[in-house]
């Protein structure tokens, strides 16, 4: 059984295998989307797959959507050519039950996947051709809150946001310069209106999107690439909409295992690869069944009939903005960074095994989203941010089937601390005058800084999942040497006091120096963090 589409014509075969086949006619909703696309995904590496994929697959199933989504890489073009166009852009995905069960369904929904590389001039142009349809409707993105950054924490241009500045729309290399040069494209063809929504985890991630987007244009207009006709057209939230949204769907690396069975099922090829990027992918995406995704309705040129899709919510800026909040600032995703890179000092592989044994970090895990963050989390109304909270540790978080790492949740921490702790730090100063009381968070970012020396608790090497600053947090605490805790002096004060990184000055919130402490005694030797943890959590 090969995943293709010539390959899914046998039916019989794959649905002895147990796996369901689209519905509809693959190929005529892929050629229907090349002929008018209605709908771009920029970022289109396993969440985008399994979620965004899943959502279309299923409005195409229920008749919902008559087209799929036009698949858009700008930054790891082997996933085009090593996942998408061996496999004729099918995807299987994978839902993993707590119980060990499995649903496999052959996803149809990704019309075509084009490399966003103005360096080659027939993707290009096909791009060019696409965003000048006056059909299009939406841009969706899942690029990592690190696409949209055009600024280093010094507040200076990253070097390719500098040449792409210099260099103009025609030579675009950065996601956010090839979107706007699109933009500017679909500009000069007629202004049509467009809806760009990134679907990404950060806070107001449209007004991030957004803030991006003009800020290219606004240099373009400097450099006399555009007119300013142009940063009109993109300001005009009426003409171009940067609608904010909420997303949730855990979704760790392919697992081996996983691509072991079905081969053993009776399908070909289904090896993860790893490309030069270092992107983990392969032609099947294995997640969790829940998934959220609340959408702020704002769609200048309509939209497809989102609302039908599983786990969909549209609602206005604030409901949005609220359950975005509940869950990156609170309920979830300070859960993950707290404690995932304390794992890997602690030498768990997986998340979901650390917390089903270890009681001191299950503990930790419960403290964050109850005890801490729960009793300043707003509720959106859309979602109980208590029942929220439940299905994460009744349901979620204890899913061992799903191979969470706690290495994938140490990727770009640096990125994420001041949305996932700084927000809560920030209620707790408003509420209470300081931030004094807090246990868990601020462990949490002691234990960070202490997985940030790269030596486990037993004084093991072990090598940092990728991070922007991982080299620039790594000089700051070169001299710190685990198992002498004197050697550590005032390495902490400028990452705890960058305003930049944690969205406040952790010493003004009476937490720099509790953060201080901890990571001295996570620094005394070997067991030092599980002695650390097992006596703050008590």
């Amino acid at each position: 059984m090969k995943l293709t589409r010539n390959g899914i014509k046998d039916r019989e075969a794959w649905e002895k295998a147990g796996i369901l086949l689209p519905g509809y006619d693959v190929e005529k909703v892929s050629e229907k989307a090349k002929k008018e696309p209605k709908w771009v995904h920029f970022g289109i590496g396993n969440i985008f797959r399994i979620f965004i994929g899943g959502i279309a697959d299923g409005l195409l199933e229920e008749e919902g959507m008559d087209r799929g989504i036009t698949c858009v890489e700008t930054f790891d073009y082997d996933v085009v050519d090593k996942i998408y166009e061996p496999y004729d852009n099918l995807g299987l995905s994978v839902i993993l039950h707590g119980d060990g069960t499995r649903e496999y369904k052959v996803l149809g929904s990704l019309a075509e996947a084009v490399k966003a590389q103005s360096s080659n001039q027939e993707q290009w142009n096909r791009l060019k051709k696409i965003f000048t349809s006056s059909s299009l409707q939406m841009v969706s993105f899942t690029i990592t809150e690190k696409g949209y950054a055009l600024k280093k924490a010094d507040s200076t241009w990253f070097p390719f946001v500098k040449s792409d500045i210099q260099n103009g729309p025609d030579q675009a290399v950065g996601a956010m310069a090839i979107l706007t040069a699109m933009l500017y494209e679909r500009y000069k063809a007629g202004r049509y209106p467009l809806a760009l929504v990134s679907m990404d985890n950060c806070s107001q991630n449209g007004a991030r999107l957004r803030e991006s987007v003009l800020c290219m244009a606004e240099e373009w207009k400097k450099a006399d690439f555009v007119d300013a006709g142009f940063v009109d057209y993109v300001s005009d939230e009426k003409t171009v909409s940067f609608p904010w949204t909420m997303i949730d769907k855990i979704t760790p690396r392919p697992s081996e295992k996983i691509a072991q069975d079905l081969e053993n099922l009776g399908v070909e090829d289904m090896k993860p690869v790893i490309t030069g990027e270092k992107t983990y992918i392969a032609p099947f995406i294995n997640a969790e069944k829940p998934q959220y995704l609340v959408i702020e309705d704002s769609f200048p040129n309509g939209r497809p009939a989102l609302e039908k899709g599983f786990g969909v919510y549209m609602a206005d800026r604030e409901t949005v903005n609220l359950a975005e909040r509940m869950k990156v600032t609170v309920c979830l995703n300070p859960v993950h960074s707290a404690t995932g890179p304390l794992g890997v000092v602690l030498g768990y592989d997986l998340f979901a095994h650390m917390l089903n044994t270890d009681a001191d970090m299950m503990k930790m895990a419960r403290m964050v989203a109850y005890d801490e963050g729960l009793p300043v989390v707003q509720d959106p109304g859309i979602l109980s941010p208590q029942a929220f909270v439940d299905e994460l540790f009744q349901n979620r978080f204890p899913n061992e089937y799903l191979g969470d790492t706690n290495l994938r949740l140490a990727v770009d921490v640096s990125q994420m601390v001041g949305i996932r702790f700084g927000e809560t730090i920030k209620a707790y100063v408003e509420k209470y005058g300081d931030a004094s009381r807090l246990t868990a968070i601020p462990l949490g970012i002691a234990g960070w800084l202490r997985y940030m020396l790269a030596f486990d608790d037993e004084g093991k090497k072990y090598e940092l999942a990728p991070d922007p600053m991982n080299d620039e947090i790594q000089e700051q605490l070169k001299d710190v040497i685990v198992g002498h805790p004197e050697t550590f002096t005032d390495q902490l004060r400028p990452i705890l006091s960058n305003e930049r990184m944690f969205f406040i000055d952790l010493y003004q919130t009476g937490l720099g120096e509790k953060i201080e402490t901890m990571f001295r005694e996570m620094i005394a030797g070997p067991g030092a963090v599980k002695a650390t943890i097992h006596k703050y959590v008590h």
